[in-house]
């Protein structure tokens, strides 16, 4: 999934992120990764915040490189991120995942 000139970059991390399966999280950095952009996680932590309006990108899912839901507060209501989590399974602590290593998702680059 390199990124090519001219791609919109929030479409394709739109893309990579509505692979993230049921039950599973990835973050913001394996994302810019696999788009081939390794020093733009902090893109993709905007283009998340801009999908809380698309409701087949599940946006939930993407949490920082360690797990903790730094973007929670992108979310309506006040622990809706995580009760969206919890919904598929997975434990969150102190808005930190507990398991982490378990649920990861890897998004893998397309070539």
């Amino acid at each position: 999934m390199s990124l090519k000139p001219g791609d919109n970059f929030f479409e394709r991390v739109y893309e990579v992120a509505r692979q993230i399966p049921y039950g599973k999280v990835t973050s913001y950095g394996a994302i810019a990764k696999a788009l081939g952009a390794t020093r733009s996680a902090r893109m993709v932590g905007w283009a998340m915040n801009a999908a809380h309006n698309l409701e087949d990108v599940p946006a939930h899912r993407v949490v920082n490189r360690k797990g903790l839901l730094t973007g929670k507060h992108h979310f309506e209501g006040t622990n809706l991120m995580q009760q969206l989590l919890e919904s598929e399974g997975i434990d969150v602590i102190d808005n930190q995942i507990q398991n982490f290593d378990t649920v990861f998702w890897e998004p893998k680059m397309n070539k």
